[in-house]
């Protein structure tokens, strides 16, 4: 048994349990990768996956046991890595956040910002993904840490830690009439048609459930994946638009009228996704504390240390 054939199970696994996918991931040929798998199930004595011919359907019960002690021993791997990287250069490495356009566009550039000139020798990277993609590359060790809303918590394979609550707003072209009504209401909303996120994203799961429990169906007509497009189309005047409080910029969105909707939707919760037991560099700490002063390293190594994957400060 080697470390080899434990990342080629992790591996085909993490591919849906495609063989030439995860040669090609992996940067090897398929038969070398089933050639190992089945020297580890012989050594082993059990299979880990069932096949059909020549293909991989299933992973067996034993094999499940299998990848999470393999996901596990490679995720320790990975923590001496950073150790030795931590010890023999404290200010230079890499840096990979994954998160969401909302928070890439309207939250992070001040603090990417400061965390560059403070660490100058750290190469950073921001992905922009869905939330449940973004938890899936810090899983997968593609990525340091997730930023986002959903999904974060309900993935039991990282840690997840509170930043700060958000609500939402109404924007409309200046002079329409939702910008007047006082108090705004969802009873106001659901008149006009409306411009929104999609379900996947920015807590849209809370602004359907506020219109459920008041009976409502909001006209929905158009959903986006972040509130740059739907402020283009609220623009051309296809709806009003429901985004959050933050995305909304008076410098930039000169000609878009905002009323504030916190009162009608309960807050929402960003949240940053860390591996169980991730051993994380110095810098990292720094980038964390500072877009969320509260989580220090303190907090933070105390969280990693614990069972659960949802932590309270």
């Amino acid at each position: 048994m080697n470390l080899q054939q434990l990342r080629y199970v992790h591996e085909v696994a993490r591919q849906g349990l495609s063989i030439s996918a995860a040669a090609e991931a992996l940067f090897t040929s398929q038969p070398g990768v089933s050639k190992q798998i089945r020297q580890l199930e012989q050594e082993l004595g059990i299979e880990i996956f069932r096949r059909q011919g020549k293909r991989l359907v299933a992973v067996t019960e034993p094999g499940r046991h299998v990848l999470a002690i393999a996901a596990r021993l490679l995720g320790e791997l990975d923590n001496l890595r950073q150790v030795g990287a931590e010890y023999s250069s404290e200010s230079a490495g890499s840096l990979t956040i994954a998160t969401t356009h909302t928070q890439a566009r309207y939250v992070l550039p001040p603090v990417i910002h400061a965390f560059m000139a403070r660490y100058p020798d750290v190469r950073l990277s921001l992905r922009q993904v869905s939330p449940t993609r973004g938890c899936e590359l810090v899983v997968a060790g593609e990525a340091d840490l997730v930023i986002a809303t959903e999904a974060v918590a309900e993935t039991p394979e990282l840690v997840s830690l509170p930043c700060y609550e958000w609500n939402r707003c109404v924007i409309a072209p200046l002079g329409h009439p939702i910008l007047d009504t006082s108090p705004l209401s969802l009873e106001a909303i659901a008149r006009w048609p409306l411009v929104t996120y999609d379900s996947a994203f920015t807590g849209r799961g809370l602004i359907n459930r506020a219109f459920r429990a008041r009976a409502l169906e909001p006209r929905i007509v158009l959903t986006a994946l972040d509130a740059d497009v739907i402020k283009t189309y609220v623009r051309t005047g296809l709806g009003i638009g429901l985004i959050a409080r933050m995305a909304h910029d008076p410098e930039t969105d000169q000609g878009l009228g905002v009323a504030d909707a916190s009162h009608l939707f309960d807050s929402s919760l960003t949240r940053i996704g860390l591996r169980h037991k991730a051993w994380l560099r110095g810098y990292v700490h720094a980038f964390i504390e500072c877009f969320a002063p509260h989580l220090t390293r303190r907090v933070i190594e105390r969280a990693l240390s614990e069972t659960g994957s949802t932590f309270s400060i």
